[in-house]
């Protein structure tokens, strides 16, 4: 049986959906997952934000540590976080950094990571120790399989375990409940990449980590520059403040998230693109998502010879499929596949490189159609077959 065989129908649009971005019609954004894109009442909010910072920069800055206080308790009821343990910060890379400085690392201790890892965010740990790297086969069947891999590469130096909630380039879940339970046992600190976390997963914090971070830019409609950091309560008073500032006397959160006259506007917005999610039904947002993810997926394993699906979780909005072993070996053949994909077909997505054959990932979100993945689907494997 094929995959068009088992597939279910073609799922339908969410109604009204398109019509809250400003996206270009001309282009399939099927990468939502990179940088998300920000709903037009959102983006309104913003707006206004910054007129009224230029409209009366002594009230807007003045008041702004308040300001803030307020944006990360409505923040924090959507997460089911603890408004005291999380702090607003600007992007995922951000909050690794101040994770990893507060656990007080010594000479000789390791950082476990995996193969699957964000850059940025292995090259910190790569900066502040020895850095231990899992391989996990992209293929690997189940989310037990992946925590078994984890666990059997600890040494007795770790220290320190940074993992992906949901690995960015293969959308597999790695620091699910079960692993950081086994993980805590072992007397290992946990730090969580969660950037795809927020919005996307209805218990984005689940299994509780002594760090955690998401970008809420991503799925949870907020504008670039808006992150969360959470901290279990025993490592807050280590957690530095990025930079010094009248707030340091109160310590974390507001130490933290209080930087002079940076922008914060994208922050304070957040809340909003949160809200918005709620409104329209977040379950509902999520399952769709998802199922047209899938529909997508499916789509293109079964009209391009050579794309192979990857286990996943059924609950995401981002898949992966692998390339044919000759494709994207590297980084720079995967941008240049990226950019052909851009430039021939007019579709945004996501290529990642492996040494043995890299992948492609896909994002559904509301603005999204069936059509544009069946435009992929329907020129994609011409352009592979001669690249």
């Amino acid at each position: 049986m094929t995959m068009s065989e088992r597939r279910s129908a073609t799922p339908k649009g969410f109604p009204g959906g398109p019509e809250l971005f400003r996206l270009d019609p001309a282009i399939a954004h099927l990468n939502h997952g990179s940088f998300g894109a920000v709903p037009v009442p959102v983006s309104d909010v913003r707006r206004a934000l910054l007129a009224e910072a230029d409209a009366d920069p002594d009230t807007f800055f003045i008041g702004m540590p308040e300001r803030l206080a307020a944006a990360r308790g409505r923040i924090a009821a959507h997460l089911g976080a603890d408004p005291e343990g999380i702090a607003l910060v600007s992007n995922a890379t951000e909050a690794a950094n101040l994770a990893l400085d507060a656990v007080g690392l010594a000479p000789g201790d390791e950082i476990l990571v995996t193969d699957h890892g964000y850059g940025t965010v292995v090259a910190a740990a790569a900066r502040r120790a020895r850095v231990a790297t899992v391989a996990l086969d992209p293929a690997l069947p189940d989310e037990d399989a992946v925590r078994e891999a984890v666990l059997a590469g600890i040494t007795p130096r770790t220290r320190v375990a940074l993992l992906d909630h949901i690995t960015s380039p293969t959308a597999r879940v790695v620091a699910g409940p079960r692993l950081l339970a086994e993980l805590r046992e072992r007397g290992i600190t946990t730090v969580v990449d969660g950037a795809h976390a927020p919005g996307m997963l209805a218990e984005p914090l689940a299994g509780r980590p002594d760090f955690w971070f998401g970008n809420l830019h991503k799925w949870a409609y907020a504008p670039p520059g808006s992150a969360v950091l959470a901290v279990a309560p025993d490592h807050r008073a280590r957690v530095p403040a990025p930079v010094p500032s009248w707030e340091d006397a109160h310590g974390f959160p507001r130490a933290v998230e209080n930087r002079a006259t940076i922008d914060y506007t994208a922050v304070l917005a957040a809340p909003a693109g949160l809200d918005l999610l709620a409104g329209l039904d977040a379950s509902a947002v999520r399952a769709h998502n998802a199922e047209l993810v899938s529909y997508g997926v499916e789509l293109l394993a079964d009209r391009i010879p050579g794309l192979t699906p990857l286990p996943y979780d059924p609950a995401l909005a981002i898949r992966a499929l692998r390339l044919p072993r000759h494709l994207a070996r590297t980084q720079p053949e995967a941008t240049a596949l990226r950019e052909e994909i851009a430039a021939r077909l007019r579709c945004r997505v996501l290529i990642w490189p492996w040494p043995t054959g890299g992948g492609i990932r896909l994002s559904a979100q509301i603005y999204n159609r069936p059509e544009e993945y069946e435009r992929l689907a329907a020129r994609l494997g011409e352009l592979l077959s001669g690249a």
